[in-house]
């Protein structure tokens, strides 16, 4: 037997909230293998961005484990594991969290400041990752002269750059129309398919879901059932 890419065990977490702790996971235990695409749905508030910004590694439960690709991120001091998400993880979020004064190649080279990379290197992986999601021609341009769908499609590359294994997604269409929002979902799709990549995402969307191998169904912190889809 395989050894999951992604192990959640026994995770409990929660917050204060008038002096009072409130309990969001529940010895919640999940399992993800690499190259799966995942989706969580759930109404607001059962949990599912805490669920994922503990596997990020930006928040640490309370109780229990979290192990990716092998190395237990709760254990990780926070230098350790700020260093282990830029080789690791790559983030997309609903509303792209672009730098408004930055080009979309330099917004998309940003995280690669914090490598040994030359600037030449740099840029060659960022028209590299603007190549793959089909925005060459919009290098030069800013956030406000792209649509909103194409500030996506720079956010993803952004999220490329560092060549993770792991792509965490969070509501990825949640402010797109529709035909932006198939657009991503593909990209998405692509990205899992043919550069193995492997995908988490959070989203209120049936359509989004339905883009994933596996969709978990999240209800007061506790997940309730999993459905496995066939891969077109």
């Amino acid at each position: 037997m395989t050894t999951p890419f992604i192990r959640c065990e026994n995770i409990t977490h929660g917050y204060f909230r008038g002096g009072h702790q409130l309990e969001v996971l529940s010895s919640l235990t999940l399992s993800v293998e690499s190259g799966d695409f995942v989706a969580l749905m759930g109404p607001s508030g059962s949990g599912k961005s805490t669920l994922l910004n503990l596997i990020a590694g930006l928040e640490k439960p309370h109780a229990g484990d979290i192990t990716i690709g092998g190395i237990d991120i709760t254990s990780l001091d926070e230098q350790t594991l700020a260093a282990w998400r830029a080789a690791t993880l790559g983030f997309v979020f609903q509303f792209y969290n672009l730098i408004p004064v930055l080009t979309a190649h330099d917004n998309v080279a940003l995280p690669l400041m914090l490598t040994p990379l030359s600037r030449k290197e740099r840029n060659q992986r960022a028209a590299a990752a603007l190549e793959i999601v089909d925005l060459t021609d919009r290098a030069k341009h800013k956030p406000t002269e792209l649509s909103g769908g194409q500030q996506q499609r720079v956010a993803i590359a952004r999220a490329l750059v560092t060549d993770p294994r792991l792509l965490v997604c969070d509501e990825p269409t949640g402010d797109l129309d529709r035909a932006s929002a198939t657009e991503t979902l593909q990209l998405l799709k692509m990205l899992n398919t043919d550069f193995d990549k492997t995908i988490f995402m959070v989203t209120h969307d049936p359509e989004a879901a339905s883009y994933a191998h596996t969709v978990w169904h999240m209800d007061k912190g506790n997940l309730r059932d999993r459905q496995k889809r066939a891969v077109a």
